[in-house]
């Protein structure tokens, strides 16, 4: 489970459409940056920065070898963001379960 600091990580790095794109491309497998910059107008040094911010989330892992860095989704990197998602959503899931037993155990007529 991820503290606060980390949670807040993760949530900042997917923020930014074009990092949840990054991540969106990475769920297929591992890719080169160019590759992984290839559908982005924008400047290498700019998807390096958004590398960054997904890399210091622990969101992307990279290696270099030789002069082509590859990146890859770090396994379980959203595990806890989803967690911290799922626990949110099931007290709100009973309460409109409970709203949903109120309203089909009353008259729909008001007598």
């Amino acid at each position: 489970m991820l503290n606060d600091g980390e949670l807040d990580k993760v949530f900042k790095a997917l923020s930014d459409a074009t990092r949840r794109a990054m991540v969106e491309r990475l769920v297929r497998g591992p890719v080169s940056v160019s590759g992984l910059a290839a559908p982005f107008a924008m400047s290498l040094p700019a998807i390096h920065q958004h590398l960054a911010v997904l890399e210091d989330a622990g969101i992307v892992t990279s290696h270099k070898i030789g002069r082509v860095r590859t990146v890859q989704l770090a396994p379980g990197a959203l595990a806890g963001a989803g967690e911290w998602m799922g626990r949110q959503r099931l007290p709100a899931e009973r309460r409109l379960d409970r709203l949903g037993d109120h309203l089909s155990s009353t008259d729909p007529t008001g007598a």
